[in-house]
This record gives C-alpha cells, sequence and structure tokens, in this order.
C-alpha cells in the first residue's frame, strides 16, 4: 500500500480549492523588482489572501539589534521570508466605481512577520545573523495591466534570536512587481 504525505495533499487541495475564490481573489505569482524576489498570494476565503515573500532586500538599522558604525546612511542587503495575512475590505465599493480588482487590487489590512538572514552587503554590525519583525499593516495593491503596485504602513516589533529587540513604529513596505499568471 502506497502512503501519501498529508502535507502534500493538503498543499494540493489548497491549490485547487483556492485558485480563485467567488469575490474574485486569484492565486498570484509577482517577480517584485525594488527588494528582487518572487511574491506568492493564495486566497483562503472571499477577502482573505496569505502571501509569501521571498528575496533579498534592503533594511535599514534597527537600535537594539545593530551597531551603527558612521554617521551617514545605514543599510543592510539580506536574504529574506515574509508572510502577511491580508483582508482585502474594499474590493466590492472599488468594482460598484467602475474601478478595477484585477489581479487582487484593493485595500486591506493585514498581519506581517517578515525574517531576515545573514547580511549579503552592510555598512553596520548586526547583534545576530538571523532577525525577525512582525506587526499589523495597512495598505494597497494596484495593478496596472500585469504591472503590481503594494504600499503598505504599520508598527513592528523587531528581535533577533539572542533576545535583543524593540518597537519600530512606522514600518514602510513599497513594491512593484510584474504578474506572472496569464489571465
Amino acid at each position: 500500500m502506497k502512503k501519501y504525505n498529508p502535507f502534500i495533499i493538503a498543499l494540493l487541495f489548497c491549490t485547487y480549492s483556492f485558485g480563485q475564490s467567488a469575490d474574485g481573489l486569484q492565486e498570484r505569482l509577482i517577480v517584485n523588482i525594488i527588494n528582487p524576489g518572487l511574491d506568492y498570494e493564495l486566497p483562503l476565503g472571499n477577502k482573505l489572501l496569505i502571501s509569501f515573500g521571498l528575496g533579498i532586500g534592503y533594511s535599514g538599522a534597527y537600535d537594539e539589534i545593530t551597531a551603527i558604525e558612521n554617521d551617514g546612511f545605514n543599510y543592510v542587503i539580506a536574504p529574506f521570508l515574509d508572510t502577511q495575512f491580508k483582508f482585502l475590505y474594499n474590493r466590492k465599493p472599488r468594482e460598484a466605481k467602475g474601478k478595477s480588482i484585477m489581479h487582487n487590487a484593493g485595500n486591506f489590512i493585514s498581519f506581517r512577520a517578515m525574517g531576515r538572514g545573514p547580511s549579503i552587503a552592510e555598512n553596520l554590525t548586526r547583534t545576530d545573523d538571523l532577525d525577525f519583525a512582525v506587526g499589523p499593516t495597512w495598505g494597497i495593491q494596484r495593478t496596472f495591466n500585469k504591472v503590481r503596485l503594494l504600499v503598505d504602513v504599520g508598527p513592528q516589533l523587531y528581535f533577533d534570536t539572542k533576545g535583543n529587540a524593540g518597537v519600530f513604529p512606522v514600518m514602510v513596505q513599497v513594491n512593484l512587481g510584474f504578474i506572472l499568471n496569464r489571465d
């Protein structure tokens, strides 16, 4: 008797079941330009999406988990994994006004969790090669043909694996990407 991995079965079920929901939310694969990487959006219902991002991105310094060594512009370029649970709340009013809701366009509130790996380039010293940030966001995503613009903002709690932590009051994410799906 052949055994099947329950994780694989669940993933296939989710992909098949949630490809497009009744409200028009669609499974999407996006190649981002600003922080190079891939985003994958998967509908979880009529107004819910989960988004997974993987890439290499820029971020700045956080007081409690970095030692700043200069007076100028501070940066860390590192691989990241970014997950967001998004609730899109204005799709029906947008559609009623004749605005596009294609490719999951709309306003959203979300819970975002992100992790950064070892630095590729930096001009500061991090307390650890791994750090994380979590927090609520408010944002918009708009599409223009096959181009997606995503902007979100919100506070975040950041921490590393050594117990250092802090709060950053306003995190901003801006991303521009190309949608790879055919429709």
